[in-house]
């Protein structure tokens, strides 16, 4: 029986064909289906007569690239030019003996061959693994020196204890956790101490120790014999290395010889030597030295490594005068910009102060106005500004009785005869600021639960004391020009047109000279002879800055409590930073990490919050990291904040809320009487245009005045409850006032 194939209708010529639907918005799903792992061509650079690869062209030519990045990747890995690893040895408990672990490390491979450097770094050579090592320990109590060496380490060596980790180490973990860990290792060095039975358990207790503060650390070594070095060694050399963009961006090296040649008085020529890491440096770039400053490069020698009889080096590259960066790093303001006249300091200071009169109790403007001048008491504008207490009374502070003012200077002139006791001094010293502590933090307090609420003033005018602000309709979308009535400070700074097209252009430009991986001496001329001098047992670590980062600006920074810090850190309060390589000393203002134009002003950087701190300072492109220390009295640091660069951007507006509130006298149905938000007729008159918004969501504006002793009709969208507050929110822009101190060096580590 024949099979028999079934009927298909196959259309005819005639056939009804619709056109597909359009998307003219497709989906970023949609489109990656179409593409597939393509990539879109670029309009304009299809060339017709381009050659197609047939199947053994396009075979050779993978190949190809395959043999050259191996060629590139071993040249890397051993090339004859590599600087060999460089390991930093943390012990993580302050029994652990290093010079023992280090004597193991020696000795790991009989074939080895060990040199020293001037600053007590260790070259290790092992023809068995074919790779090189350069050890160094972190010790003492300089907590500054150990985070710039681990930040131009390769790799770091925790060496724990079956004993648990130290309060010292712990501190020193953390913040080295915090600016970015580079590739880490974990090694056990008193295993053998504890019985056989005891140490599988013992181990796998610090594996998970270890795992919840180091992140990536897939295995836990033992180092206690010789077979257990060359394990660690060969760990160290094959294990895939991090990568820590700040650091690799830059030029680095860590000083293996440091020699001073004193050229004229108080300044001399440094020389550094050591094997350069990361990026190319150019002759034409600048050096920092953390805790020193900038520099400008004299000249680049190929160094001789130690034990070499090389005598004469070569010298690789010089500075050319034209193309070398400046170490101007501020702007020079031009007086007559804008053909202004340029006040002198005797106006600013003028216009900067006011005169308060001291008045007694009851008396008139008009019988005030013939009190004479030299009663008068200058306020300074700028210093009740800084205040963030928007309530304090100006003029009740200097409008004292007589009497008590002649007990007060009675009592100081009894006390200045005295002679002063250190013993009761150094107790009142304590006792004043335990006192300022406890008013720190309830001021905190308050403005958590109050945020930004102050109080009207009744012996001044609010027009007078708020004059400085302005209502918004809109936070989000009210505009705000950026360049309105910028301080003094900031014709001081440079301001980048595109940051992020600069910051481009500037990795993407390879540099000529010194190439990463040779041993080199740096020749840094006029170097101060006093920071040589006070240098004692501190590191040279040297970095290479990128174009314009030795200029001003302004920094914004994403910065985090860190645990365990529960003091409230206030508004312009002096903190020690560490932005990348570089640290200084500065009084941050803090404002709300959000989207937007305007950012809200944060009186206080309370705990488990997170906020943008912005200061003067050079510029640093990121990723960098950032560390911020707070100095106890008694000189030592602590970690209280820890985050990121957020970006370069002077207009970045920072607005500070006071909030005004009254409270309903009398409620009509969609009127209300409100009193105590103002207490004179003017200032209603004068405040009127402020939207009104209430805590239960109302809205309204000001009617009228009623009286002359602050009381106002007002007009709402809904009827108030009694029980409801009426609020005003009155803005105005903040500024960082310029505190910038490069000069941090010593950092004593508080447990």
């Amino acid at each position: 029986m024949a099979l028999t194939t079934p009927h298909i209708h196959r259309p005819g010529t005639l056939k009804q064909q619709n056109k597909p639907h359009k998307h003219w918005h497709r989906s970023k799903g949609s489109l990656e289906k179409l593409k597939k792992g393509k990539t879109a061509s670029i309009p304009g650079s299809i060339r017709h007569n381009r050659h197609e690869l047939k199947r053994e062209e396009r075979r050779n030519q993978a190949q190809q690239n395959r043999q050259k990045k191996r060629f590139e990747y071993l040249q890397k890995r051993r090339g004859f030019c590599e600087a060999p690893f460089l390991v930093a040895i943390l012990p993580l408990h302050h029994e652990i003996n290093v010079d023992e672990v280090m004597s193991i490390l020696k000795s790991a491979d009989p074939d080895s061959s060990v040199t020293y450097t001037s600053e007590e770094h260790v070259h290790i050579k092992s023809p068995r693994i074919k790779q090189k090592f350069t050890f160094t320990t972190l010790s003492g109590d300089n907590l500054f020196d150990q985070l710039d060496v681990v930040k131009v380490c390769t790799t770091v060596l925790l060496l724990t204890s079956v004993k648990g980790i130290s309060s010292e180490s712990s501190v020193v973990l953390d913040a080295i956790l915090a600016q970015g860990i580079p590739t880490a290792v974990v090694a056990i060095t008193d295993l053998e101490t504890i019985p056989q039975k005891k140490r599988s358990e013992a181990k796998s207790e610090v594996q998970h120790e270890i795992e919840g503060i180091v992140p990536g650390i897939d295995k836990v070594m033992s180092l206690t014999k010789d077979i257990d070095a060359m394990n660690v060694l060969r760990k160290i050399g094959t294990q895939k290395q991090r990568t820590v963009l700040q650091r690799d961006r830059r030029s680095h090296m860590l000083a293996e010889s440091v020699h001073f040649i004193e050229t004229e008085k108080g300044k001399g020529t440094l020389k550094v030597t050591g094997y350069l890491r990361g990026r190319n440096l150019s002759a034409n770039s600048l050096i920092h030295i953390p805790g020193w400053g900038e520099f400008q490069i004299e000249q680049i020698d190929l160094a001789p490594f130690p034990g070499d009889d090389i005598t004469d080096p070569k010298v690789l590259d010089r500075p050319d005068p034209l193309k070398q960066e400046s170490l101007v790093s501020e702007n020079i303001p031009d007086p007559m910009d804008a053909e202004q006249t340029w006040p002198t300091d005797e106006e600013i200071r003028e216009f900067s102060t006011k005169k308060v009169k001291k008045i007694p109790k009851g008396m008139s403007e008009y019988q005030a106005a013939w009190i004479p001048d030299e009663d008068t008491v200058e306020v300074n504008d700028d210093d009740e500004d800084d205040d963030d207490d928007d309530g304090m009374d100006v003029v009740s502070a200097v409008s004292e009785q007589d009497s008590c003012e002649s007990e007060e200077y009675e009592t100081m002139t009894v006390a200045s005869e005295a002679a002063p006791d250190p013993e009761k001094y150094d107790t009142e010293m304590d006792l004043d600021e335990e006192k300022v502590a406890l008013e720190k933090i309830k001021r905190a307090k308050e403005d958590l639960e109050f945020p930004d609420e102050v109080d009207t003033p009744q012996n001044i005018p609010a027009r007078e004391r708020f004059a400085r602000y302005r209502g918004l309709a809109s936070f989000r979308t009210t505009p705000w020009d950026p360049k309105e009535n910028l301080p003094l400070d900031y014709a001081r700074i440079f301001q980048f047109q595109n940051f992020t097209k600069t910051k481009k252009a500037v990795l993407a430009e390879e540099p000529s000279g010194a190439q990463a991986g040779w041993y080199i001496s740096i020749h840094l001329k006029d170097v101060p002879t006093v920071l040589y001098q006070m240098r004692g047992q501190q590191p040279v670590v040297l970095y290479g800055m990128l174009p314009h980062e030795a200029k001003m600006s302004v920094i914004n920074m994403v910065l985090k409590r860190v645990p365990g810090s529960t003091e409230p850190l206030k508004s312009k309060e002096s903190l020690l930073f560490q932005v990348g390589y570089r640290r200084f000393r500065a009084s941050p203002i803090y404002s709300q990490h959000s989207s937007g134009n305007k950012h809200k002003y944060e009186r206080f950087f309370q705990p488990d919050s997170v906020v943008v701190g912005t200061v003067f300072a050079p510029v640093v492109f990121p990723p960098a990291s950032v560390l911020v220390f707070k100095e106890n009295s008694d000189r030592t640091i602590t970690t209280v904040a820890s985050g990121s660069v957020l970006s370069v951007n002077p207009d970045r507006i920072v607005v500070k809320r006071v909030v005004l509130s009254g409270h309903p006298f009398k409620v009509l149905k969609r009127s209300a009487i409100i009193r105590f938000m103002f207490f004179n007729r003017e200032d209603i008159e004068w405040f009127k245009p402020v939207e009104l918004k209430t805590k239960y969501g109302r809205r309204g504006h000001i009617k009228e005045p009623l009286g002359t002793h602050g009381h106002m009709k007002c007009v709402f969208n809904a009827q108030l409850k009694s029980q409801d507050t009426v609020l005003m929110h009155l803005y105005k822009r903040i500024f960082p006032k310029w505190t910038y101190d490069p000069c941090v060096n010593f950092a004593p580590i508080a447990t």
